[in-house]
């Protein structure tokens, strides 16, 4: 379920280049989706593919990788999957739960949240 947007970064593999994009944040998301010519563009590529179910109940295959983003300060490395050219971007749980962030959901914003050992 996308709740509202935020800015994030999305790195090359190495961590030297970033894009920035506008992205919805998705609790309903398991991966932070991006389009692929984007990710491309700054050198990520895949290496496997994932079955995602959509919300509409279909099976699809993407493209997944991992590479360096940036969310409020913060750098870290998160999977992301590979979405159409016109893709929506969205900034799913895993990526969340690896930056140790919440969701406002009153004030429309990311929270900083006490990660569990």
């Amino acid at each position: 379920m996308g709740l509202f947007q935020v800015e994030l970064e999305i790195g090359d593999p190495r961590g030297l280049r970033f894009e920035s994009v506008s992205a919805m944040v998705d609790t309903g998301a398991s991966y932070t989706l991006v389009p692929a010519p984007l990710l491309r563009d700054l050198g990520v590529v895949p290496h496997t593919e994932r079955t995602l179910m959509l919300a509409d109940g279909r099976r699809v295959q993407m493209g997944y990788a991992w590479t360096w983003m940036k969310i409020d300060g913060q750098q870290d490395i998160s999977p992301v999957i590979f979405g159409n050219e016109d893709a929506t971007p969205l900034l799913g749980m895993m990526t969340l739960e690896l930056f140790a962030l919440g969701i406002d959901p009153v004030s429309q914003r990311l929270i900083q949240v006490d990660a569990l050992a």
